[in-house]
């Protein structure tokens, strides 16, 4: 269920109609397992503020891909960011209440 759910809103990211607006707050991100090596892509939505991304993570108990960015983080692409693919460094962080956010640096262009 959750993949079927994740092509739908990767399929609305370019969607001719509505893409640009969906584009506003979503991204598909890809990223590398920390464990399995094996390479993920999901939509995700986000806040942008200057070289800064900041994802925060809905249900995070529920979900595990945030979880390849705890500690010294690592490693992510943002698919299609304002036009090409952009990567950084993305840190996630759980706080006293349970939110889960996760921070990317956007590397240089």
């Amino acid at each position: 269920m959750v993949d079927f759910v994740n092509a739908g809103a990767a399929r609305l990211i370019h969607a001719p109609v509505v893409g640009p607006v969906v584009r506003r707050s979503m991204v598909v991100i890809r990223y590398t397992g920390r464990r399995s090596h094996q390479t993920f892509q999901t939509p995700v939505n986000y806040q942008r503020s200057g070289n800064d991304v900041v994802i925060r993570v809905m249900a995070p108990d529920q979900k595990t891909w945030w979880r390849n960015f705890t500690g010294a983080g690592g490693p992510l692409t943002l698919i299609d960011f304002g036009g090409s693919d952009r990567t950084g460094h993305a840190v996630a962080e759980r706080d006293d209440r349970g939110r889960v956010t996760v921070r990317v640096g956007l590397d240089a262009e």
